[in-house]
């Protein structure tokens, strides 16, 4: 598998003839974006590779559509070129496009081609703050993606997400080849103590139970609300145990890179 990171959760992944592109966002810094109840952030960092150079997209994977460090206008822009789109259910509806898949947690699609092995993905859970909030913070998943047939995950992605039962469960029961854990420790002033991704810490435990072959840690950086950042997720991973210390690969922006 190769994977590039273009910067915050945006990650091209190819495998098997298939260029599968995660949570697109392309849009320049500097610019601030609004989200639930009041809160807002500034994007602080462009994309490593602008859209236009990235070339044809087989797959697009949006753990959520209604926020922007997840899916930006530009990042929105590029949704129609792509083979496919899959999401939440209540993206597909709202992103209303003919080759959108919308999924509810534990549900699977499976995409074929004729030229390459068919992926199955199924939306894993993802909860993006405290339960209560959820009304306002809206549905998010996360992605594992299989060739079909197989019981081990290809690529498994967390989506943005606080630890819970549901995902500790399924990180246990997940036979992962490559993860892409999103962290950062998302806060807002508004809010106060309340965190909606995990800090380095939680996303370190996750990969305790996880164990995958090889994991990678995303949107942490490029955004003004997040609170751990890089150096927590760093600082996390030196004093992790060694066996987690030893699947985790940092991937330099624009760069692909061979796992």
């Amino acid at each position: 598998m190769r994977l590039t990171r273009i910067g915050g959760p945006t990650v091209l992944a190819e495998f098997d003839g298939w260029r599968v592109l995660i949570d697109p966002t392309f849009d320049p810094p500097g610019r601030r974006y609004a989200f639930a109840a009041s809160t807002s952030s500034v994007k602080t960092l462009g994309p490593a590779i602008p859209a236009d150079e990235l070339g044809p997209i087989d797959v697009m994977l949006v753990s959520h559509d209604h926020h922007a460090d997840n899916l930006d206008d530009a990042g929105r822009a590029m949704l129609p070129s792509a083979g496919h789109v899959v999401t939440t259910t209540s993206g597909a509806r709202r992103l209303a496009l003919p080759h959108t898949h919308g999924l509810d947690i534990g549900q699977t699609v499976r995409l074929e081609a004729d030229d390459r092995p068919a992926l199955e993905i199924t939306a894993t859970p993802a909860r993006h703050g405290p339960t209560l909030l959820k009304p306002i913070v809206g549905d998010v998943i996360g992605f594992a993606v299989r060739r079909a047939g197989e019981s081990r995950v290809a690529l498994w992605v967390s989506g943005d997400t606080v630890p819970h039962p549901a995902l500790r469960t399924a990180a246990a029961e997940m036979d992962v080849d490559v993860a892409i854990v999103n962290a950062g420790g998302v806060r807002f002033g508004l809010t106060g103590p309340v965190r909606f991704t995990m800090t380095g810490a939680e996303a370190v435990s996750l990969l305790d139970v996880l164990a995958p072959r090889v994991a990678v840690a995303a949107h942490y950086d490029g955004w003004s609300h997040f609170r751990d950042g890089e150096e927590g997720v760093r600082a996390a991973v030196r004093a992790a145990p060694q066996a987690v210390r030893e699947r985790v690969r940092w991937l330099p922006d624009g760069v692909p890179v061979d796992l």
